[in-house]
């Protein structure tokens, strides 16, 4: 699938939020827009990341997030080569997403932003 790459990764930050928050733009200079009271986004950079502070179905390691053009192809793509989906496609602020675990274990998403 050409074009596809890792281009956003959200961090949890259930336990601490604002603090986590606080860490990365006192630390980097990175500036966050708010999605809601529990999710925050350091946007514009080649990788863009986000603070995850859902407390219900938080994950409790990064997400790495891959970019695509097409999601039902990658979606196919991923259960073909034996993916596990841990979340179906659904919709979000910004676009549309699905999650699946790996071979080895490793939970990552993958998405294409909403149709201007």
């Amino acid at each position: 699938m050409s074009g596809a790459r890792i281009d956003y990764v959200e961090l949890p930050s259930a336990s601490a939020h604002e603090l986590t928050r606080a860490f990365y733009a006192r630390t980097f200079g990175w500036t966050f827009a708010d999605y809601g009271p529990d999710y925050s986004a350091a946007e514009g950079e080649a990788v863009s990341v986000g603070l995850n502070g859902q407390r219900e179905d938080a994950l409790s390691a990064p997400l790495p997030v891959v970019r695509v053009d097409d999601l039902e192809a990658a979606f196919d793509a991923v259960v073909k080569a034996g993916g596990h989906i841990a979340k179906p496609i659904f919709a979000f602020p910004g676009g549309r997403r699905f999650q699946f675990i790996d071979p080895g274990g490793n939970e990552l998403a993958v998405w294409t932003p909403a149709e201007a």
